[in-house]
């Protein structure tokens, strides 16, 4: 099966001898079918998984995302290029490591950028990072063909000359093993241990620095985004990041206020082979932990539960998410392909929030410890500001443990 679709302008294609643009560049699913578009970004091939996001703002805080590792999105919404790129919305702190998506398909060109923060054309950025993009295709028919079949393993390939190995591309995304049992936190997690003291960007001011910090947490980087970062500088934090690996013995000489688990990418089953013991190390230790996407998942592997792949995933800016402990409803931001089952936590676990979407878990706390983490991300970047109060929530249990 082949879906075949017009290649657009946007993008370098080669010509048929009849005139017709000639694909130059292939989404090829590991079932083999073949969408045909127009290369934009990086030339050459890259294999992931296909999501697709419904987030109608914030592009660049998306490829940037260091959760995205080993994916290569769908962008439902059409208009994506419009504001350009710039040096502040990049959420990547470790810019040494390969960058979040693999690739990004779309429907329309990409939109030429008009925004007074626009420094970059988004064909040129995504060339300087290496990022594989399509256009010209039913991205409409790709969504539905996820929402039915689920997430399915591809290869994105871009070449202006419109000549592939197809045989040879269908067979790499037949062959990739896909992300569960993989371990992608190595490709972007910090080398080294490093102090973070910035605040979010306000308009007209740009980003602050936090210069009076009152609480020391410590944040396990298992690709962790600035925003959070920003987000708890700002609620009055000196935050000391450490690799994905660091010891427990070492975050707890470090003698921190409160622990933050971080989001990341892959199978949370994977990484927690070495991530589980430490987190369970500090529970112990009854410091108080907040943890974010691949953190909460890792959380609830660390008290006993289960995670498991999801269908279709939960990827964008426009989720409803139910506050069990208040009946509150969060319009929230998500990218994530794994969840916690919640009929597995342990009796001194609550389940604290749920997807109004699937009824997925979307948190967790614990009762006897002052331990809680969220499936989705509060920091905003992008998306809704409903949860920023998960920030104050962490900081109060860090002040009552001082107190006590």
């Amino acid at each position: 099966m082949s879906e075949k679709q017009p290649a657009h302008s946007g993008g370098d294609h080669a010509k048929a001898t009849w005139g017709e643009p000639k694909p130059s560049a292939l989404l090829v699913l590991a079932d083999g079918t073949v969408f045909e578009g127009a290369g934009f970004g990086a030339t050459g091939h890259a294999v992931g998984e296909v999501c697709f996001n419904t987030a109608m703002t914030g592009y660049q805080e998306i490829l940037t995302d260091p959760s995205y590792a080993g994916q290569i999105i769908t962008f439902t919404f059409p208009h994506i290029g419009n504001v350009g790129t710039n040096d502040d919305d990049i959420e990547t702190v470790n810019m040494a490591a390969t960058p979040g998506a693999r690739g990004l398909v779309l429907h329309t060109a990409i939109t030429e950028p008009s925004n007074y923060r626009a420094r970059r054309h988004l064909d040129q950025w995504l060339k300087a990072r290496g990022v594989i993009g399509l256009a010209g295709i039913d991205t409409r028919a790709l969504t539905s063909r996820i929402r039915v079949h689920g997430m399915p393993n591809a290869v994105i390939a871009h070449e202006p000359s419109g000549r592939f190995d197809l045989d040879a591309l269908k067979r790499e995304a037949r062959e990739w093993p896909g992300l569960v049992g993989m371990d992608l936190v190595p490709m972007v997690t910090s080398g080294q241990r490093f102090t973070w003291d910035e605040t979010p960007w306000e308009w007209d001011k740009g980003y602050g620095q936090q210069e009076s910090p009152r609480f020391h947490v410590v944040a396990i980087d298992y690709g962790i985004k600035r925003n959070i970062l920003r987000q708890l500088a700002a609620k009055g934090c000196r935050v000391t990041v450490v690799p994905a690996q660091t010891a427990s013995e070492d975050i707890i000489a470090l003698e921190p206020d409160g622990v933050f688990l971080s989001n990341g990418p892959g199978d949370p089953a994977a990484t927690g082979a070495y991530a589980v013991p430490v987190i369970r190390d500090i529970i112990a230790e009854g410091i108080p932990t907040f943890g974010i996407c691949l953190g909460h998942q890792m959380l609830g592997i660390a008290l006993g539960a289960k995670t498991m792949k999801m269908h279709q995933g939960h990827h964008g800016a426009n989720h409803p998410v139910k506050d069990l402990m208040t009946g509150k409803v969060e319009i929230t931001s998500m990218n994530h392909g794994f969840a916690v089952d919640g009929a597995t936590l342990p009796a001194n676990a609550t389940e604290t929030h749920v997807s109004l979407f699937d009824g997925s878990n979307c948190g967790i706390a614990l009762k006897d410890k002052p331990v809680f983490s969220v499936q989705y991300h509060p920091e905003a970047s992008p998306g809704p500001r409903d949860s920023h109060y998960l920030f104050e929530r962490f900081v109060e249990l860090m002040r009552e443990r001082r107190q006590s």
